[in-house]
């Protein structure tokens, strides 16, 4: 037709070969980009730190590189306490007893333990003192008591801060009371009487200290005065005054209390002169508490080997009831018992919170 464009055969086939050119070119351009990003990957993946590898990925393939995330600031670890901490720690059984941490001050006129309390509804002796005697004129009984190796013993003790901060910032007063008493529970045939009972009431100032000793800290000195007795007639009458000064000292869960003390005479109305060589100058007690349990060692030294050796264990059986297993050896197992020697054995439950 007149006007319409017709293609020859030649031209068709010239413009087939013109584009199989234009592919194989497009081709080689695809493969040779696909071996160079190989080759790139190839490169990158040769990096061995990791933040310079992702960088390498993000310049090859066009990503900007990405900044590495901050590192934290090194802190300290945790358990690297400061020296003055190795030796004690806050709410210690010392501190919650006597006060000693802003956190276990509890002000004034509040009743707290002081010497264990507890309830031994067994205790065995292995040479029951059927005898009591003392050098002081008509203290001395002369007929056999008849007691039983086994009675019962129970002690109360308690003690109140009248005030505090006496001096700055510093200097507890305190009023502490201890009883004790051994009943032959199981004597029938002397009508179980409670055969002993001690009084001992105290006055005490307590001062906070806080002095490193030889590997532990020195928490507190208290300076009291106790005054014990039985309350009783002739020939059983026995009583005794002390001044002391006790110092407390904490090592992890360790407590040490070591507490010499001086007697005060009472003249000529002295119902047991010699006291002193059976329950000597002083006391020290040793105390490990972890997870409830409380562990007690108290030594006493007299003249010529006597003394005490007193063990105490209060243990948790169930919550809210502790155990107490008391052991003691020697002389002055109580006040009517402080020339005699004997070996007691006694179990039963702490009545009120000792750690």
């Amino acid at each position: 037709m007149e006007g319409d464009h017709v293609t020859t055969p030649a031209q068709t086939a010239a413009r087939r070969g013109s584009d199989r050119a234009l592919l194989g070119a497009a081709l080689l351009c695809v493969c040779g980009q696909a071996a160079a990003a190989d080759d790139a990957a190839a490169a990158c993946r040769s990096i061995a730190d990791d933040a310079q590898r992702l960088a390498c990925y993000d310049t090859r393939f066009g990503q900007a590189p990405q900044a590495p995330a901050p590192v934290p600031a090194a802190t300290e670890p945790a358990a690297a306490a400061r020296p003055e901490e190795a030796t004690t720690r806050p709410g210690s059984w010392l501190a919650r007893l006597w006060d000693l941490d802003p956190e276990s001050r509890r002000g004034t006129f509040e009743l707290r333990p002081h010497q264990a309390s507890y309830v031994l509804p067994v205790r065995y002796s292995t040479h029951p003192n059927s005898r009591p005697s003392s050098p002081a004129p008509n203290h001395s009984v002369s007929e056999p008591l008849g007691l039983d190796h086994t009675e019962a013993k129970f002690q109360l003790s308690l003690k109140l801060k009248v005030a505090e901060n006496l001096i700055g910032d510093n200097g507890d007063l305190w009023f502490g009371y201890t009883q004790q008493s051994s009943w032959q529970l199981y004597n029938r045939s002397i009508s179980s009487p409670v055969r002993e009972t001690n009084h001992e009431p105290e006055l005490i100032f307590s001062w906070r200290t806080g002095v490193d000793v030889l590997g532990w800290r020195w928490r507190l000195l208290n300076l009291g005065l106790a005054h014990q007795s039985n309350g009783r007639g002739q020939p059983l009458s026995r009583s005794w005054n002390r001044a002391y000064a006790m110092f407390g000292l904490e090592r992890g869960d360790y407590a040490l209390l070591v507490r010499p003390w001086k007697r005060l005479r009472e003249g000529s109305n002295d119902d047991n002169p010699d006291i002193d060589r059976y329950l000597g100058s002083g006391d020290v007690r040793l105390v490990y508490t972890r997870g409830g349990h409380v562990l007690s060692a108290l030594g006493r030294f007299g003249d010529g080997g006597r003394g005490l050796l007193q063990l105490d264990w209060a243990f948790p059986v169930v919550p809210r009831l502790n155990g107490y297993l008391q052991l003691t050896h020697g002389h002055g197992e109580s006040l009517i018992d402080y020339n005699h020697r004997q070996t007691t054995l006694g179990v039963g439950i702490l009545l009120l919170p000792w750690q």
